[in-house]
């Protein structure tokens, strides 16, 4: 499950993989705290009118910015999973309010190509694409596929919001904005949110904004969620798996334990000092893509990833049958985002006195005080679980026939979860230490 909150102290954003009544999240009892819900009387557009090639364009560009934003935060020791497309969402919302100098700084920082007013309907149509490819391919037998994306809004009562700004949010997010009392109950308000993301993420995800984080200054929680919950296609023998070797990026040797999977047809490439592996999931649109270096090449490898290479090797697998023995891994990543966007020259959008979010409401001094995403993923003999919170703080100021290839993953790798019609990242990451 992903969830993206962006706050403006003055402004929040959060998405949840399911809308939940308002009543389930602040009960009518709390008092003033929810007053109420403000609307654009547009409806989301379901069927956007973007080609083929803008569709691409937007994924490319998005494929870009995830692997710009991961060359910025892989210096983090250990393991690392984030979800770019969870903060492309996060961060493209709050661009919809941004004007002038602070919104072409975003655009440069998302990598994005396309002009600023085809960037909100194409996202549309990539979100309503990644959301049809769910449909599970005949023959597969058990397991189950889930995903879905949703965007919803909490503002501050009594707040002038733009109704160009609402109307564009509706028309491209299918939100509104849920009104509350961040200034008079902003600790209620933080409760509130936390909770509605526990439930959302099936307790994936717990304590998304710390304390002080909401303040009476906070205006606007724009949220993005992404439950992502998929079988494998070809699933491990659960009754195989037994402990077996890694070499951790330090060159330690531990036991893990390693899955096997015997004999099946799996997209596959040996290049140079790497082997690349897809492994399907139920709904095949969707795979999950492991680059595998050598022993000690990792760090070569990582210092080279680009789009180039990674659509180079994409588009150069092919069906093997292959023999695979992997770990399973379970873990969780917290990051700090303010560093890597302020260096992918987002800086201004941090700054009170240069940051212009006019287009949300007329107000001088709102900007970003923080950009936070947490996330975590499993992976088993079953399938995948990951889950992914953004939170975006905003504030004003006061084969052929043969024998099978064998592919024993025993040391650090990089992996990806993408939709494959369009090639969109939605959550990437490395394992260095099962």
């Amino acid at each position: 499950m992903k969830y993206v909150i962006i706050i403006l102290t003055g402004l929040t954003l959060l998405v949840a993989s399911a809308c939940q009544g308002i009543e389930d999240i602040i009960p009518s009892n709390e008092g003033d705290q929810m007053k109420g819900f403000l609307s654009s009387d547009i409806e989301r557009e379901l069927a956007p009118d973007v080609g083929p090639s803008r569709l691409q364009s937007l994924a490319s560009d998005n494929t870009a910015f995830a692997l710009a934003f991961y060359d910025l935060i892989r210096s983090e020791e250990g393991n690392l999973v984030y979800s770019p497309f969870s903060l492309s969402l996060a961060l493209s919302m709050t661009l919809a309010g941004a004007e002038t100098t602070t919104r072409d700084a975003m655009l440069d920082a998302l990598q994005f190509s396309l002009e600023e007013g085809e960037i909100h309907p194409t996202l549309n149509a990539l979100m309503l694409a990644i959301e049809a490819s769910q449909a599970i391919d005949e023959g597969s037998e058990g397991g189950s596929f889930e995903l879905s994306i949703a965007n919803s809004i909490w503002g501050q009562q009594g707040f002038n919001f733009k109704q160009a700004f609402l109307d564009r949010i509706a028309l491209n997010y299918g939100a509104g904005i849920y009104t509350v009392n961040f200034a008079a109950s902003p600790e209620l308000a933080r409760v509130a949110i936390n909770d509605w993301v526990e439930d959302e993420t099936q307790e994936k995800i717990k304590d998304l904004i710390p304390p002080d984080t909401i303040t009476q200054l906070t205006r606007l929680v724009l949220a993005n969620a992404i439950y992502f919950k998929g079988s494998w296609f070809h699933p491990f023998d659960q009754g195989l798996t037994q402990p077996g070797p890694f070499t951790t990026l330090g060159g330690d040797e531990i036991r893990v334990d390693m899955m096997k999977l015997f004999d099946e047809h799996l997209l596959y490439l040996q290049e140079g000092e790497l082997q690349v592996i897809s492994l399907p999931y139920l709904s095949r649109d969707f795979v999950m893509t492991l680059i595998v270096p050598d022993h000690g090449s990792f760090t070569t490898v990582e210092d080279r990833l680009t789009v180039e290479l990674l659509e180079t090797l994409m588009n150069k697998m092919v069906s093997e049958r292959i023999n695979l023995e992997m770990p399973k891994f379970d873990f969780e990543t917290t990051i700090n985002a303010n560093d890597a966007l302020k260096t992918l020259e987002m800086a201004e959008a941090f700054d009170p006195d240069l940051s212009d979010f006019k287009g949300m409401a007329d107000v001088e001094d709102l900007h970003i005080s923080d950009v936070l995403q947490k996330a975590t993923i499993t992976v088993d003999e079953e399938g995948t679980e990951a889950a992914a919170a953004t939170a975006v703080i905003v504030g004003i100021k006061s084969a052929p026939i043969g024998e099978p290839i064998s592919l024993v993953i025993d040391r650090p790798f990089l992996f990806f979860i993408q939709h494959q019609p369009t090639g969109t990242i939605l959550f990437m990451g490395r394992v260095v230490q099962p």
